[in-house]
């Protein structure tokens, strides 16, 4: 990835002030406080002429009203403690408030748990402590856990918070401005405080497995992806190194003016072509909306496809080949397009430019989308089409394929829903359950058929599960430049 200016994950903002809005609230001592009067009252009104009648006969005139004065002296040293008990507050907090700061970073992954660092610092020359709760603005769109959160802090210490957030949708997201709600020193009262500034971010596509891929450097850690290397039909064509000759390598690649120097046999060893171009052509029309999601922070289809995506253009920007995208299937003005670039800056804009993308509710064109390709793309490349075909699409896309094969290696990677697989390993236990079955079957071999139609002799055609995609995809890229089809 290229340099970020932004400030990094283990940086800590400045101190935040203290916002303007604040709101009281009752606090515990409070309803005590109008249960004890409420109970004194029912005593002087009805408890304490009951209790004369009893013991000395008829109570005098006088005591109902001696009883209405105690009553308001009580009500007015309660309500007159209550305004003490609010002014000490306000006076508190305007004097020394607490110092907010978030650690957040920037960029979240879709689906990681990320978690956000709250630091509270109490002023030393604040008077008294602080006990209350702290409630963050949490983005509609994330999950979140570990709030609220209570604290305690005395004067001149700092506190660090933790928790928990989920973004469940890629975008743009934001977390308000934290709350507090702070006991008076009194109890009476809960005084809720606005601290810190909104914070922006960006929600992208999961690029976790980026950085896990980054140290698979052998074939037996790609076999832990579920990526499986083609075996090779004779060698790459650019030179790579000089090596001392192993058992098996193919004596034709042996170097006899090195071997002549060192005195011993040295092998020339090749690698695959580097400088080519690898395009995808991102589906983004009604069928990419497809979601069958179980849980609270599984991705859906389309975030799968886009999670393949940054995995496969890794691959290909280590392998020295240049990366494009364009967009297809969605409002006019919503589409996104890079012209093939080199070098790991480009992941970083292919990311920015899918971050926020979103299927949208139109039937794409295919035919179009081709012939755009075709315009814009006049050197050959590898052209990965991702999207989620059904059989009844197979006469709009047999043509379009049959254009873009013209010029370029064209790879089909669809998505196969596993719902039709579930119903059709479903047990026959209800009456339904054989129709279910039955239609599922059908569905599935009418799917085979169209994908059998749309085959070429090179085989490029990707019916995998939304999970299996990213295996998929990057086995297939692997395949196309072993066998030097571009």
């Amino acid at each position: 990835m290229s340099a970020d200016p932004r400030p990094p994950h283990g940086a800590l903002p400045a101190p935040t002030p203290a916002a303007a809005a604040w709101l009281l609230l009752p606090g515990r001592a409070l309803p005590r406080w109008l249960m004890a009067l409420a109970g004194l009252h029912l005593l002087m009104q009805q408890g304490l002429p009951l209790a004369w009648r009893l013991s000395l006969g008829q109570p005098p005139a006088w005591l109902p009203g001696w009883a209405h004065v105690g009553l308001g002296l009580v009500l007015g040293l309660g309500g007159g403690w209550l305004a003490w008990d609010a002014w000490r507050a306000r006076r508190a907090w305007t004097g020394h408030p607490l110092q907010l700061q978030r650690q957040l970073p920037r960029v979240l992954a879709l689906g990681v748990a990320h978690t956000v660092t709250i630091r509270l610092q109490l002023p030393a020359e604040a008077a008294a402590p602080w006990e209350g709760t702290l409630f963050d603005g949490v983005d509609p769109q994330c999950d979140s856990s570990g709030l609220p959160a209570p604290f305690r802090i005395q004067p001149g210490e700092s506190l660090t918070l933790t928790y928990t957030l989920w973004p469940r949708h890629r975008g743009a997201g934001r977390l308000g401005a934290a709350r507090l709600r702070l006991r008076s020193p009194g109890g009476g009262w809960l005084m809720q405080v606005a601290l810190g500034e909104p914070v922006a971010f960006k929600i992208y596509p999961n690029f976790a497995e980026l950085a896990r891929f980054a140290w698979l450097a052998s074939d037996q850690r790609l076999a832990e992806m579920g990526i499986r290397q083609a075996a090779r039909r004779g060698s790459g064509t650019d030179f790579r190194q000089l090596a001392d000759y192993q058992p098996g390598d193919p004596v034709r690649h042996i170097d006899w003016k090195a071997t002549q120097r060192r005195g011993r046999p040295v092998v020339r060893q090749y690698q695959d072509e580097r400088d080519q171009r690898v395009v995808f052509l991102l589906d983004c029309g009604r069928r990419m909306r497809a979601d069958d999601r179980t849980g609270p922070h599984q991705a859906q289809h389309f975030d799968h496809v886009l999670n393949a995506l940054a995995l496969t253009a890794h691959v290909a920007l280590k392998a020295g080949d240049e990366v494009g995208l364009m967009t297809f299937g969605h409002a006019p003005g919503e589409g996104r397009q890079l012209a093939p670039r080199k070098g790991l800056a480009a992941l970083d804009q292919l990311l920015e430019s899918v971050h926020d993308l979103q299927p949208g509710t139109r039937h794409p064109d295919y035919a179009d989308a081709a012939r755009q390709l075709m315009r814009q793309l006049p050197k050959r490349a590898l052209v990965i089409w991702l999207t989620n075909f059904r059989d009844d699409d197979a006469a709009e896309l047999a043509p379009a394929l049959r254009l873009l094969r013209q010029r370029h290696v064209t790879m089909v990677a669809s998505l196969r829903e596993p719902v039709l697989a579930e119903l059709a390993e479903q047990a026959l236990a209800l009456p339904q359950a054989a129709a279910e079955v039955a239609t599922a079957h059908w569905l599935a071999q009418a799917r085979a058929d169209a994908f059998a139609r749309l085959q070429d002799r090179d085989g490029l055609i990707i019916d995998v599960p939304p999970k299996a995609l990213a295996a998929a995809l990057v086995t297939r890229y692997l395949t196309v430049k072993r066998r030097h089809l571009l």
